[in-house]
Formats: C-alpha cells, structure tokens, sequence
C-alpha cells in the first residue's frame, strides 16, 4: 500500500529549528521558532500555571473524558475573556464556545463548519499570512483566495488594496483575519480601519473568521481583542479561534477554542450541534489539561492578577525588544530605515529581505529565520542585538 509513497519536503519552521540545535557557533541567534523567549532564551513556565498545575493535582479525582465540547468553566471563561462580560453577544446567548486541541484545531474546527453550512463559499486570506493558515482551511476542502495585505519591501500596510479586493467578494464569502499581532508582518489594523473593515462586511455580507492568537502580547488583553468585539457586536454571524499557546505559554499542551456567534440563540444552538459533530469525527475529545490551567487562573482573582502581571513582563520585553533592535541599526546603520520594527505589534516583523540574503544570513553568520525573513523578536536580548544588527547590516552591504 504505502510502497509508492514518496517522502514530502521538510517542513521549513522544524527543518530551521534542527539545523539551530546543529549550529555549534557561539554566536547563533534564533529568530525563527514562533515562541516567546525570556532573556536567558528561555520558553518559561509562567509561575501562575505552577500554582494552578499544583492546585489541580491536588483536587483531581479522575481522568475520565469532559465532554466533546470540553470544560464547560473554560469555555465561559474564555467568551468573558475575548468579548468581554457586557458584550450583547453575551448578553443575547448568541455565542457558543467549543474547546479544541489549541489554536490549530479551533481553526481547522471552524473550517469544517464552514464547509457543513456553504461548501462552495471562498474563504478570503491575507498575503502575507501564518503559513499553518492555508492547509489547516484549505485541507478542509474550503476554495482560499489571498488579498492583500502587507508590503514586506515598503513595510507599509496596503490597506486601500485590501479594500478593494474585499469589495469584489460574493455575499457569504468568509474573510480571514487576524485579530491582533498579525503573523508574520506585526502590522496590524487601527481602530479606524477595523470599522471601514466592519462597514464593508455589512454592506458585501461577508461572514468574518478572527484568529486571536496574541490576545495581551500586543498592546494588552482588551485593546487586543478591539477588532473581535467590535465586528462581533456589531454583524450577525462570526466565528473566532482561539489560542492560549502564548499568552499563557502553554505550548504543548495545545489549549485553544472557537467561539461561533449565531444571529439568535436557536442558530448559535445549530452551529454548536455541528461543531460537537465535527469534532467527533475528528479527535473525539479534547485534552483537559490545559483548559482546567486557564479555567483556575481566570476564575481565581489572584491567580487572574498574577497571570495579568506576567502577560505584562511578556508583553514588555517584546516591546523593549523591538524598540532595542530598531535603535541599534539606525545607530549601526546611520538611517531610519528599520524604524518600522518599534511600530508594529506582537512577536514578529517582516525583515524585508530575499530568501538567498535570509539563507546567506544562516550560513555566514548563524542568524536563523524562516525563508520569508520573519523575525522572532523575541529571540532579540541586549547581549545578541549588536551582533544581530552589524550581520543584517553585513548581508545588505556585502
């Protein structure tokens, strides 16, 4: 059977992350894994996640499955946290919450409903956007088409082009976008912006799929989620996918959720129903670990501080980060041409660069990022900032 099968490409964020853990060059600075970084390069487990590990091993019973659904706490929990506990969506019990095996599953969750309720309905995804976004919907089976997005030579929203192509959609087209943090270009959109983005969804009838997956790693937890609530509130139907990798820094443990709002209780009650029914099909039931972490910090009023408190540390070193890395190639470089680094949001910025400048970058001077020069910057410290500067600068001015 499997005889004729031919191996596939290496994945290019995993083959970078093998050939990192290869490099034995002191100086080797990796840019390319998208996870947050403490100075040290450390992935830390944040101190409110041992309290609440601690707290759960003491009080568990059983390890017997929740429910296809998940946790019913977290699930509350999570809605309050993305939309806020005043929202109408909220209010009206238009909303309905279904946990997943992290971000990744709530959008590949969210594509099959898609497909269920409009299986010939496109789904509109910016270019640039995560690379995971394509083959998580469109191995679903769901038509993708790109709008634009980004200007990685210019570092310039192209927001009157995205318009545009948005304008040109079929009423019941799906329109892909990233909440906060947007991955990988940092760009994201100003609250003007988000409601032209709103007025045009009304007015074409286009059902909006928000990823948050930074919620509190770009300018904090609730102007994070502006876009979220504001097209939430204000348009019949959405879905939102959520993630809780990073602003928890549970990684592994693949905590996500896909919030699905229905015009009225009755069609949120049927969307439900047929998530329930995809993900039995597809993983049957979730992991709890994860979830029952962020359910005992949200719902624990300390806990809830100290988690707020270390999204802030979190928050704030990417931010110093950024401004660091700028100011050291203006200073290195005698322009302001790097500026654009200290004004974007989230954990990665587009360097601008071709891929042989990206892979020349690699081999001369240890400097690791993916092939469409993204940067993690927060695999930026103070003690490798020089050193990254002077070898960006190297391959541009050989």
């Amino acid at each position: 059977m499997f005889q004729d099968l031919n191996a596939l490409p290496e994945d290019s964020i995993l083959g970078l992350m093998g050939k990192f853990r290869a490099d034995l060059s002191r100086d080797k600075v990796d840019l390319g894994v998208g996870v947050f970084r403490d100075e040290a390069g450390n992935t830390p487990v944040l101190e409110c996640v041992r309290r609440a590990e601690a707290q759960i091993l003491r009080d568990q019973t059983t390890k017997s499955y929740v429910a296809p659904a998940g946790r019913a706490e977290f699930n509350a929990l999570v809605q309050s946290l993305v939309l806020g506990d005043q929202h109408p969506v909220i209010a009206g019990n238009r909303s309905r919450t279904v946990q997943s095996p992290g971000g990744c599953g709530a959008l590949r969750l969210g594509a099959e409903l898609i497909k269920a309720a409009a299986a010939q309905s496109v789904v509109q995804v910016s270019d640039p956007t995560w690379g995971n976004h394509l083959p998580l919907l469109g191995g679903a089976g769901l038509k993708l088409q790109r709008y634009p997005y980004y200007d990685a030579a210019t570092h310039q929203l192209k927001f009157d082009a995205m318009m545009e192509a948005l304008e040109r959609c079929n009423p019941g087209d799906v329109v892909l976008l990233h909440a906060c943090c947007h991955n990988p270009s940092g760009a994201d959109l100003s609250p003007p912006q988000w409601g032209a983005v709103l007025s045009l969804l009304q007015r074409r009838r286009l059902v909006p799929f928000l990823d948050l997956a930074y919620q509190g790693f770009g300018e904090g937890r609730d102007a994070d989620a502006y876009g979220v609530r504001l097209l939430s509130g204000e348009l019949p139907e959405a879905l939102v996918a959520v993630s809780f990798s990073k602003n928890f820094g549970l990684y592994r443990e693949r905590v996500g959720a896909l919030i699905a709002i229905g015009g009225d209780p009755a069609k949120a009650d049927a969307m439900q129903s047929h998530m329930l029914q995809i993900a039995r099909s597809i993983y049957s039931m979730p992991p709890d670990h994860g979830a029952a972490v962020v359910a005992g910090i949200l719902s624990d009023a300390a806990q809830r501080q100290l988690w707020e408190a270390e999204l802030g540390q979190m928050r704030g070193r990417i931010q110093s980060m950024r401004r660091l890395l700028a100011a050291t190639l203006r200073q290195k470089s005698g322009s302001g041409r790097f500026d654009f680094i200290q004004t974007q949001h989230g954990m990665f910025s587009l360097l601008g660069i071709p891929a042989p400048l990206v892979l020349r970058l690699r081999e001369q001077h240890h400097v690791y990022m993916v092939p469409d020069g993204r940067m993690n910057i927060a695999g930026v410290t103070p003690q490798n900032v020089g050193y990254l500067a002077e070898s960006i600068l190297a391959v541009l001015n050989p």
